[in-house]
């Protein structure tokens, strides 16, 4: 009788993918809970960051010329806050983070976005604590948006300090 080896088998074991946390940055007071939770949480996971920045149509009637100078005014301002957000990330531990702008709608585009982007694993978003509204993003992802959303939601409370998120993540 011959002796059986002890063999281990090696799985083929795929590495993880990385969980990209997206945030959208805009320019509420929430947003600052929402980008650290975020960081933090994929600098502890091994994880990366995206930021969202939707530019929204201009309201009303203006000239070619003015809504033009308007929309550039816009994509730069939107350029510099996410260069902005993506040092403070890296401050934080993560990875430099991915960027995303688009022109429309925040809600569609958002979701539009995370339908096409299929390395998005986790929406963060923070909330409002002023006159006990959410936000508007908050009350359309609560209303509408969380049937159409393919990754799960995080709401990040807007009144947390940067030392509770890091008890948290």
């Amino acid at each position: 009788m011959t002796k059986k080896k002890n063999v281990i088998y090696k799985s083929n074991v795929l590495k993880p993918r990385n969980r990209l946390f997206l945030v959208v940055a805009d320019d509420s007071k929430e947003l600052h809970q929402a980008l650290y939770y975020a960081a933090r949480r994929a600098a502890t996971a091994g994880g990366e960051v995206a930021l969202f920045r939707c530019i929204e149509p201009i309201e009303g009637q203006l000239w070619g010329g003015v809504s033009e100078i308007m929309e550039a005014e816009a994509e730069q301002a939107s350029k510099k806050l996410l260069l902005e957000l993506s040092e403070y990330c890296e401050k934080l531990g993560a990875p430099k983070p991915r960027t995303f702008v688009r022109k429309g709608i925040l809600h569609e585009e958002l979701f539009n976005l995370i339908d096409k982007e299929k390395t998005i694993r986790v929406l963060v978003l923070g909330v409002s604590t002023e006159h006990g509204n959410p936000g508007p993003l908050i009350n359309y992802v609560i209303n509408k948006g969380s049937t159409e959303c393919r990754v799960p939601i995080t709401i990040v409370p807007g009144n947390l300090t940067d030392e509770q998120i890091d008890a948290l993540v």
